[in-house]
């Protein structure tokens, strides 16, 4: 299950993030702050190959086992990175053992594609914080249909 999700401009500030317990936001945002080295050392480290595969997503960043405490499974972080340097990070329950690499894959396709709509919006200014109804429920309606 999908317990948080960021949509990371290119500079590396929030434009959107959304976790499901309510209560642990601020650890999340953490999370997914932390993550952001990680997906800048895989970006690098695939250099021009990037470009040439167009090969947008990530795959396991790295699994957490720091918060053991607030949840009884393993964290892991998954990210994606636009052509336009836009970063998304999801952190998945590694508890749900049925969620396979192609539904993550399919699930960053389908928050690519809502992103995009978002962006196509004449009434949206690029940069600021993502405040889309659409975009929120096509979230919300992502992390319950992978719970």
């Amino acid at each position: 299950m999908a317990v948080c999700v960021a949509v990371i401009a290119k500079e590396n500030y929030p434009l959107y993030i959304r976790s499901v317990p309510t209560e642990n936001e601020l650890k999340f945002h953490y999370m997914v702050h932390t993550s952001l080295d990680v997906v800048d050392e895989k970006i690098s480290a695939m250099g021009k190959a990037l470009v040439d595969q167009r090969e947008l997503y990530l795959g396991l960043l790295y699994p957490t086992e720091d918060y053991k405490v607030l949840f009884p499974n393993q964290l892991c972080r998954y990210g994606y990175v636009t052509n336009s340097k836009v970063k998304f990070v999801m952190v998945v329950d590694s508890s749900n053992t049925a969620l396979r690499d192609n539904e993550i894959r399919s699930m960053f396709r389908k928050l690519h594609n809502s992103y995009t709509d978002v962006m196509c919006n004449p009434f949206y200014n690029p940069g600021d914080r993502i405040q889309s109804r659409a975009f929120d429920s096509m979230v919300t309606s992502m992390m319950i249909q992978v719970c």
